[in-house]
């Protein structure tokens, strides 16, 4: 197990926009830590740099406090588990997991100590004479999981391993590694931009976004209070409601037109004041938005519209709003009294509000 830091960690590519731009983390021991971002956002190139795939253009990488920019792959002690399961079809599992050891001249009864844990710890024991060809693409993932932990290393590096499998397979697969990395106790860092996974999975995830690092936290505190329009948008399914609306003067400060009202009551008077007669980003999560009016016991927020579409999903239903430009989605029950064209309202407590700044996209934070 180890601590891996990232000082100020850059990569550049001849003259172009930096792919990894300053990216500054700590990764403690025994943490699993989730990258996550679209594609293109430089997750993928950090995990490399980590690895040692990818050379490092400026910044200090540190794995257990040695700096490492300059050490070879095969010596810094790490594992990477690849999106493509990197098998070899022509050897049987057990070969499979013991090539790497085979490699590094690791006496032969340590090597069958090994692999013999492994495969009994990811339930691979079976298919031990096995080759590839002949598994389940969830067994395959197990298989290049267990020639990772054969290997013993500090640090375990997952490049979207579960990106190649359906849905159902995904779902065991992602908790086959959540009950690993309980047992393992080893430092874990993932990359994905699955949002679902980076919930799920990780101690923390670490948002980026054209090569930066955007926000970094637990999950539930990245999604409850997002740093950014951003992350506010990418880490939620259906994503947070954004509208933009003008704010009113007078003491009880309001974000408002024709079609919404929204009572800023978390916020100082004096925070908003540059606002006022302008316009502010206004957020709330589906999850938080009812059907029908707000009732009066609460200082709640409305929008009317007409209902563009309901997506039935069992046990929850997803209803679409829009007046205008302007469009909120509402998470509701099983069963919704609404029909598509109607026109309806939405309300949410003023509690469930989140502001950004419409010039910096930035959340301005609740002081009440």
């Amino acid at each position: 197990m180890a601590t891996v830091q990232l000082d100020a960690v850059s990569k550049s590519y001849g003259s172009g926009p930096l792919a990894v731009d300053n990216v500054n983390l700590s990764i403690a021991d025994g943490e699993f830590m989730v990258l996550l971002g679209p594609s293109g956002c430089g997750k993928s190139t950090t995990l490399r740099m980590i690895a040692g795939i990818e050379s490092i253009s400026a910044g200090k990488l540190s794995i257990n406090g040695r700096v490492v920019n300059n050490v070879p792959a095969r010596d810094r002690d790490i594992a990477m588990v690849f999106q493509s399961y990197a098998l070899y079809p022509h050897m049987t599992v057990a070969d499979n997991l013991a090539f790497g050891l085979r490699r590094r001249a690791v006496p032969k009864p340590e090597i069958a100590r090994r692999v013999r844990e492994v495969a009994d710890l990811l339930g691979l024991t079976p298919y031990l004479a096995r080759k590839p060809s002949a598994l389940s693409g969830g067994q395959r993932q197990r298989v290049a999981l267990g020639r990772a932990m054969v290997r013993e290393p500090q640090v375990f590096l997952f490049d979207e391993p579960l990106s190649n499998l359906d849905a159902a397979l995904r779902v065991n697969t992602r908790n086959e590694l959540i009950r690993q990395h309980h047992r393992l106790g080893s430092t874990m860092i993932y990359v994905t931009h699955d949002q679902v996974e980076a919930m799920t999975m990780g101690s923390r995830i670490c948002v980026m976004n054209a090569g930066r690092v955007v926000q970094t936290g637990s999950p539930l505190e990245v999604y409850w209070n997002p740093a950014d329009t951003f992350v506010a948008r990418f880490l939620g399914a259906p994503p947070m409601n954004l509208l933009q609306l003008p704010v009113g003067t007078g003491e009880r400060l309001l974000a408002s037109n024709d079609s919404a009202t929204v009572p800023l009551t978390l916020w100082r008077p004096a925070t908003l004041a540059p606002y006022a007669g302008q316009s502010l980003i206004v957020g709330v999560r589906a999850e938080d938005v009812r059907l029908g009016p707000p009732p009066d016991a609460t200082p709640s927020g409305w929008f009317r519209g007409r209902i563009d579409a309901i997506e039935p999903l069992g046990a929850e239903t997803l209803v679409l709003v829009s007046a205008g430009a302007a469009e909120v989605t509402a998470r509701l029950g099983r069963d919704v009294p609404a029909r598509v064209g109607e026109t309806v309202t939405l309300s949410f407590d003023a509690a469930a509000v989140h502001l950004f700044d419409p010039a910096t996209t930035t959340a301005i934070t609740r002081e009440l």
